[in-house]
């Protein structure tokens, strides 16, 4: 009997690692501060789609993973938030977002 590809948790499981990967070597390696906070929504998206997939093939409970995943997503909202406003600060104080200017700080 052949299922469909998307009937299959692998696919999905696969999908999340290639995202996890994109997101860990984005984050290593940008060197501007919206650059590594776009990289680490991509680690979060990539959670959320772990997740999913487990909840969907694996889980008796169907809501359980997706209260997870609104859970990850108020945090990623807060990352965002933080992160951005962070930034801005960073931005009026030293005219840079880059993160090799900000590593020559002297306190």
């Amino acid at each position: 009997m052949n299922t469909p590809l998307y009937e299959r948790p692998a696919v999905y499981l696969v999908l999340a690692v290639v995202l996890l990967v994109i997101g860990l070597f984005g984050f290593l390696r940008r060197r501007t501060l919206i650059g590594m906070l776009i990289s680490g929504e991509i680690l979060f998206m990539a959670a959320s789609l772990n997740v999913m997939a487990l909840n969907r093939f694996f889980s008796p409970q169907p809501a359980s993973g997706q209260i997870f995943v609104l859970l990850i997503m108020g945090l990623a909202a807060g990352e965002v938030a933080i992160g951005l406003s962070i930034i801005i600060a960073v931005y009026r104080n030293f005219r840079s977002i880059r993160t090799q200017d900000l590593s020559e700080m002297k306190g």
